[in-house]
């Protein structure tokens, strides 16, 4: 067996419930005021799902914008107009799961990466990575309930990657396995592009 994982493999482990995604605790910075690297539990579950959701909603911001800008054609008009509706899905799916800790939907503004099919498709890549980068990075702390939910977006959401990718003319699955990254950095990176406002 090869220490070297597959995203296909990290997927079947995260379902199953045993996966170490990425790289261990969440910093307690991020999350609730005197949060700590403990253990999962229900109400860690809560904060994560509040992050991830915050990530979605940005997704799903950015195609609804993309959509009403009209400067989509061909290929990358039909992503939309399926992966929109997906994004909508995950946004519903995860702020009932994480609740009243869910918060306020973010603004955004999207500005240059809804100007040309070029930018949004570029912008799309690099937001697509950069969630399920959040996804790899706190998947192994959610209890075993939270990570069986949660797998089921991340392969859409690596799906929906690749075929951006795909679209570039780029290698749909670039790496073997893709780097976690802590949230703090994810929202620092979106409030920079101003992606969350």
């Amino acid at each position: 067996m090869t220490d070297k994982w597959t995203r296909a493999g990290a997927l079947r482990a995260m379902a199953a419930g045993g996966a170490v995604l990425g790289g261990g605790a969440v910093a307690s910075r991020v999350l609730a005021p005197g949060a700590t690297a403990a253990a999962p539990s229900r109400t860690r579950d809560a904060e994560i799902l509040a992050f991830f959701l915050r990530m979605e909603q940005v997704q799903e911001g950015l195609y609804r914008e993309a959509e009403r800008a009209g400067v989509l054609d061909g290929p990358l008009r039909e992503y939309v107009r399926v992966v929109a509706p997906q994004e909508t899905e995950h946004v519903a799916f995860l702020a009932a799961r994480a609740g009243s800790d869910g918060g306020p939907r973010p603004r955004s503004d999207f500005g240059d990466a809804v100007r040309t099919t070029e930018a949004f498709r570029s912008a799309a890549i690099e937001l697509e990575e950069l969630t399920l980068s959040g996804y790899i990075g706190q998947g192994a702390n959610l209890t075993r309930e939270a990570v069986g939910d949660v797998a089921r977006i991340v392969s859409v959401e690596a799906r929906q990657v690749a075929w951006l990718r795909d679209l570039a003319g780029e290698d749909p699955a670039p790496r073997a396995a893709d780097a976690p990254r802590e949230p703090d950095e994810i929202l620092d990176e979106l409030r920079q592009r101003r992606y969350i406002l």
